[in-house]
């Protein structure tokens, strides 16, 4: 047991207006919504965590503010925040599903722990393999002559990989937007493409074998979270390797999913497993099947992008790069005292201990919503 209790736990709530709607198979998307997530210890330690839910995909604001503060509030306060697998299990006892929550709060207390121990949380969950990650940059706007110009800014900036949200409108435009690719930057450009569950399953096999020619890295989960069985067979049926996002939110679901093979990749998000160590633990199950991982992310600021990054420094085994752009390149603001570190396409592991990035106390209060204290 160390010397240290957590005495403090405050709820900020902020909505962040993005520089352009994003459209998905599953909705459009035009604010950052957060809870962010501060504790505090009698030993003047200051730690922080991010929940970042979307509605469609994991939850609400609403249910990740009032988990950590009315649920999760009194099995917290008095503490002792360097004994983080105990109160995660706790969190698991007294409150089921809400993995964005769990996230933040494992993230806070990493963090902590970190300052305590003088380690990065990268260090601590295992070591940093790696100070720097590619960067994948989503192209999800309806009005493709203007996301030529972001591509086009991004490509003098260094990032390489791309990742075309389809799905949302026809088929056709899905095709157009990878051949005038291909065509400006030939395979210079790594291109991928994300359905978000938009496909029909009866029709999925059909588009993604006309995406072939194109020769993306993957295809990310093209039909509904719970229709296994048409995402099995698509993965059998098509070259182009499927990525299951969706699909895999947990351990649970990893080994479910392994066991059936039902992809070929799984894509990793903190906000979606409950914290860097599930993700840690759906990696050993894919790296164990031979399924690659990927690093995703939801719509987060600094704070949740940190954790991920720290997330894949400690991978063992990382080929596919991570998509930790929002607070850069899709947020009105970044939240954090210091820009995010994304430098020449490539993101670069937080330094320093604990979480190594802190929000601005005046970009949050600019920010911010509501506040539970």
């Amino acid at each position: 047991m160390s010397e240290h209790r957590i005495t403090g736990l405050g709820v900020h709530i902020v909505r962040i207006p993005a520089r352009e709607v994003h459209s998905h198979g599953s909705g459009d998307v035009s604010h950052i919504n957060s809870v962010l997530l501060e504790l505090s210890t009698d030993t003047g330690l200051t730690g922080w965590g991010e929940a970042s839910p979307w509605p469609v995909f994991t939850g609400t604001v609403e249910s990740s503010a009032a988990a950590l503060h009315v649920h999760l509030r009194p099995h917290v306060s008095g503490a002792d925040p360097v004994q983080v697998e105990p109160m995660m299990a706790q969190a698991e006892r007294v409150l089921v599903g809400h993995p964005e929550a769990k996230s933040a709060l494992e993230c806070a207390l990493l963090d902590i722990a970190g300052q305590i121990a003088g380690l990065s949380m990268a260090e601590l969950v295992g070591g940093r393999q790696r100070e720097t990650i590619p960067l994948s940059f989503s192209v999800a706007n309806r009005d493709f002559e203007r996301d030529l110009d972001c591509i086009s800014a991004l490509w003098n900036n260094g990032v390489r990989l791309f990742k075309l949200k389809a799905g949302f409108h026809e088929h056709g435009f899905d095709l157009m937007r990878l051949e005038k690719l291909r065509g400006l930057y030939g395979k210079g450009l790594c291109l991928r493409v994300d359905y978000n569950q938009g496909l029909p399953a009866y029709d999925a096999i059909r588009r993604i074998r006309d995406l072939e020619a194109f020769h993306l890295t993957f295809v990310e989960q093209p039909v509904k979270m719970n229709e296994h069985a048409a995402l099995a067979e698509i993965t059998r049926a098509v070259d182009v390797p499927i990525m299951a996002d969706e699909s895999v939110f947990d351990p649970n679901g990893a080994l479910y999913a392994a066991a059936g093979r039902i992809a070929d990749v799984f894509s990793l998000k903190t906000n979606k497993a409950g914290g860097i160590r599930r993700c840690l633990e759906v990696a050993a199950i894919a790296r164990a099947a031979g399924i690659e991982v990927y690093g995703g992310c939801m719509f987060e600021t600094s704070i949740a992008h940190a954790a991920g990054a720290h997330l894949m420094g400690a991978l063992p085994g990382l080929h596919l790069g991570c998509e930790f752009y929002m607070s850069t390149y899709y947020a009105e603001a970044d939240l954090a005292d210091t820009p995010f570190p994304v430098k020449d396409g490539l993101v670069h592991v937080p330094k320093g201990p604990g979480l190594g990035v802190r929000p601005d106390p005046d970009k949050l209060a600019r920010f911010r919503t509501e506040i539970l204290t």
